[in-house]
């Protein structure tokens, strides 16, 4: 048995060339990022900020997170969330015929590379700098936060419905249009089952996803609690500090077990 593995051990193929290759290559890239991430030390104040903070999380201001006017946490989180989720809303209606232009097994390839760079293009903006042009343009508060998401969901969401558009099964289709039915039937009974499932778990996916990106969404004026944390950490209000983050983790993991169970049952059906 020792001499078959022995035999097994020296045939197989000699990879330390390619390993070694690949190993000098990451100390490469290494080398060439380090000089443009220059270290300067903890400031003077660092410190006294850090134990701040790890004070606060342990010891939240109790007064704000029970508090339920629109300055406490539970109203903060619940515009967040809603900024999140017409946020995706729209993005997600957005993308469907988004979907559908840029998908090459329905259009010629020609008209897909349109869409696809128009869908690359708004990938390229991150949310935070959307959110500075769309406060410029409906002044700041959650209406803006809700474009800045509507829009960057765009370009995510509509990739991805592309892939699942690309994926449809032909054959189902060719049955349907064999046994006589219109384009109506076929898009009803042909494409919209093959299709729901995978939509609905991009969508909830991005939500996730969203939720996140709207907390940091206020810190440039654009609602939700971001605003708030933005405030407490510029008046040194540490305890407010803490009650905030406590509220965000807590809605961030709620909210991704909530999403991973609803995908898990779309996708598997159990």
């Amino acid at each position: 048995m020792s001499d078959k593995i022995m035999d097994m051990y020296k045939k197989q193929p000699k990879t330390w060339i390619l390993s070694l290759t690949v190993a000098v290559g990451l100390l490469f890239l290494i080398a060439i990022c380090l000089p443009y991430v220059s270290y300067k030390g903890i400031t003077a104040n660092g410190i006294p900020i850090a134990t701040s903070i790890l004070n606060s999380l342990i010891n939240p201001s109790f007064e704000m997170i029970f508090n339920l006017t629109k300055d406490g946490v539970p109203y903060l989180l619940f515009e967040t969330i809603g900024i999140a989720f017409l946020g995706t809303i729209i993005g997600a209606v957005i993308s469907i015929p988004i979907a559908f232009l840029a998908s090459r097994n329905i259009f010629p390839n020609w008209f897909c590379s349109i869409w696809m760079l128009i869908i690359t293009v708004i990938r390229t903006f991150p949310a935070f700098v959307l959110g500075l042009m769309f406060i410029r343009v409906t002044g700041p508060g959650a209406f803006a936060g809700v474009l800045t998401l509507a829009l960057s969901s765009v370009g995510m969401i509509s990739k991805l419905f592309i892939e699942v558009v690309e994926d449809l099964d032909q054959g189902i289709i060719e049955a349907l249009d064999s046994a006589g039915c219109t384009t109506f039937q076929k898009i009803r009974f042909g494409i919209i089952p093959q299709i729901t499932s995978s939509f609905l778990s991009i969508a909830i996916y991005r939500f996730e996803i969203n939720i996140k990106n709207a907390s940091i969404l206020g810190l440039v004026g654009a609602g939700g609690i971001g605003t708030a944390l933005l405030f407490a950490m510029g008046a040194a209000r540490w305890r407010n500090v803490g009650a905030i983050i406590w509220g965000l983790v807590i809605v961030v993991i709620l909210f991704e077990t909530i999403s991973s169970r609803l995908r898990k049952k779309l996708t598997t059906g159990e």
